[in-house]
């Protein structure tokens, strides 16, 4: 290899150190990455700028746009409203599955999951049912629905605009589809009648208000009334009467450097961890107050509610303090205490770095609610009262959505012009906020793409990927396209799984579209099935809870254990790859003619 190629070598290893190390963002990784490329001289600078121009970057934020337009314009409610009145826990999985993997073809999936959550909570409290029951059939059938069309997910349309810089023709809005509904079908009848049996059947009667989150953690203040005082908190034995335990004695300032022992005055706080129920009974019978609430007085005119909402993948606030979300001056809310799967926190709440899957019981009036609920950085999973929307605003953004679909499929437009035109027609007729979009768009997304782009073109042009292509057919031999094929796919999923929980699915799209293509050229064959393989193994990852965001969000809020993704998803991925060998060579030919 030459000194170019060893160099790309390098920095493609820092980057996934560094998104490893998680000490940086991943969008400014992709700058750091964009940066040394060019300072080395392997790329332009043109070049190095390309991806923030690519039709794939620009239609990826216009669809978040039209996204926004659907949910905010309340044209799913319908939908959840029909869905309510399900009773049957297997029946609710089903219906769930074939309402969101149609609409998955057309709307973001983190957007879809994030509005029927909430309502397949609610039913599963309903019915008696384990949310794990439901939640990971719903975040498959998302990513299945994604991949049926070219604009269902990011990873389609990289793919597209990067087999097009290699000569090849577009793919159209529906080409996917024969290949995407036939495995979509194959995944709802297997998680129906195999998947479910793989499920967690545990059933939690201790489920809090919409879902069994699990044990919280708050700061509760010593009065000058408290039964407490003058005692130590192994005196107390707070574990045995109230079930509720302590975790730091905070005085000041200063923790307790013996908090067992130490006797507890007026003005200190305890960091305590138990369910919410069991902590508010302790806060009463104990004379304390809770610490975050304390510091924001009452308003009689505006009552408050509790409520719990879930920090969302993707979240701008993820890695941010309580003080740097800004919740309490955008939403007037106070958040009480909070809930880390897998952890017990041991910092004030104000010193908490959030991340993502983080559940936090906050205080909040109904029009904070209401803002929350539009706030892209949370899910709001407590119930949610009816949003005053307008009909009209729902079937316009339909049918805009509808329009930007049927002039993209039949090529009246290119596929980016149609979707600024409908994003710009959304925000026209009011089917969002002036501001709500710009909120709204996932930065960190459009910065990804933008600057990892060009380190596609880094591997091809340093002849990086033509020598793992040497190796790799090195592999197959002369066993046929159809390996090479299958290597192409597996090598994909690897990737993918490897890479998706650092710096998203997208990355590995850009890794091996290029050695697709080459693989292809290798074989003498037609390189578009390959590239089909390309996009949907990257985008059809169901082995892990970090694999795609939707399988991140359901994790959380269905109580998985990580083996349970492994035990309904990697079936699921076999399947899906067999059938792929199978179609793909089928839809399109190896040895394709006239393209």
């Amino acid at each position: 290899m030459t000194w170019q190629a060893w160099a790309t070598l390098a920095v493609v290893l820092g980057a996934m150190a560094l998104f490893a190390s998680e000490k940086l963002r991943i969008d400014l990784v992709a700058l750091l990455v964009l940066a040394a490329l060019v300072i080395l001289g392997i790329i332009s600078p043109v070049e190095a700028l390309s991806g923030f121009s690519n039709e794939a970057t620009v239609t990826v934020a216009a669809m978040f746009a039209l996204s926004l337009g659907i949910e905010r314009s309340g044209a799913l409610e319908p939908l959840t409203r029909l869905l309510m009145r399900i009773r049957r826990p297997w029946l609710l999985t089903l219906a769930m599955m074939l309402v969101i993997a149609p609409l998955g073809a057309f709307i973001k999936n983190i957007a879809l999951v994030a509005t029927f959550l909430p309502l397949a909570l609610r039913v599963c409290q309903r019915t008696g049912t384990s949310p794990a029951r439901v939640l990971m059939p719903m975040a498959f059938a998302a990513q299945m629905g994604g991949v049926c069309t070219l604009i269902g997910t990011s990873s389609n349309l990289l793919a597209d605009s990067l087999a097009q810089k290699h000569g090849m023709a577009a793919f159209g809005v529906f080409e996917f589809a024969p290949l995407g509904v036939a495995l979509a079908a194959v995944g709802i009848v297997y998680l129906m009648l195999v998947g479910r049996w793989l499920l967690p059947r545990e059933v939690d009667t201790e489920m809090p208000a919409a879902v069994d989150i699990g044990k919280y953690v708050t700061e509760l203040e010593v009065t000058e009334q408290s039964s407490l005082l003058g005692k130590s908190i192994a005196e107390a034995r707070l574990g045995e009467r109230f079930g509720v335990y302590p975790l730091e004695l905070l005085r000041g300032e200063k923790r307790m450097w013996s908090p067992r022992s130490q006797q507890m005055t007026a003005g200190d706080v305890l960091l305590v961890r138990g369910d919410w129920e069991k902590i508010e009974d302790f806060q009463r019978q104990a004379g304390l107050r809770n610490a975050p609430e304390s510091r924001y007085p009452r308003d009689a005119d505006h009552p408050r509610m509790l409520v719990e909402l879930m920090v969302a993948p993707a979240s701008p606030i993820d890695g941010r303090s309580f003080g740097e979300t800004g919740i309490g001056q955008r939403h007037d809310a106070v958040a009480l205490a909070i809930h880390r799967r897998g952890q017990v926190l041991r910092d004030k709440l104000s010193d908490v770095n959030l991340a993502v899957g983080d559940v936090l019981l906050v205080l909040v009036d109904e029009q904070g609610l209401s803002s929350l609920r539009n706030d892209p950085a949370f899910i709001v999973l407590s119930e949610r009262e009816e949003a005053h929307r307008t009909p009209r605003k729902a079937l316009v953004a339909v049918a805009i959505m509808l329009g930007v679909v049927l002039a993209s499929g039949l090529r009246w437009l290119p596929i980016p012009i149609a979707a600024i035109s409908g994003a710009t027609a959304m925000a026209l007729t009011g089917c969002f906020g002036r501001k709500d979009v710009y909120e709204s768009m996932d930065w960190k997304i459009i910065v990804l793409l933008g600057a990892i782009l060009p380190l596609g073109l880094a591997i091809e042009h340093t002849g990086l990927s033509a020598t793992v292509v040497g190796g790799a057919m090195r592999l197959v031999g002369g066993h046929g396209p159809l390996a090479a094929l299958l290597m192409v796919y597996l090598l994909t999923a690897l990737l993918t799984a490897l890479l998706t929980e650092l710096m998203g699915h997208n990355p590995s799209v850009v890794l091996m579209v290029g050695i697709a293509v080459t693989v292809a050229h290798a074989a003498h064959v037609d390189a578009r099935p390959f590239v089909v393989a390309v996009a949907f193994a990257a985008a059809t990852s169901f082995a892990t809870p970090v694999g795609y965001p939707t399988n991140t969000m359901v994790y959380y809020a269905g109580g998985y254990r990580f083996t349970d993704f492994m035990k309904v998803g990697i079936p699921l991925i076999l399947m899906f790859c067999a059938l792929s060998m199978w179609l793909i060579p089928h839809f399109w030919p190896f040895h394709a003619v006239g393209r």
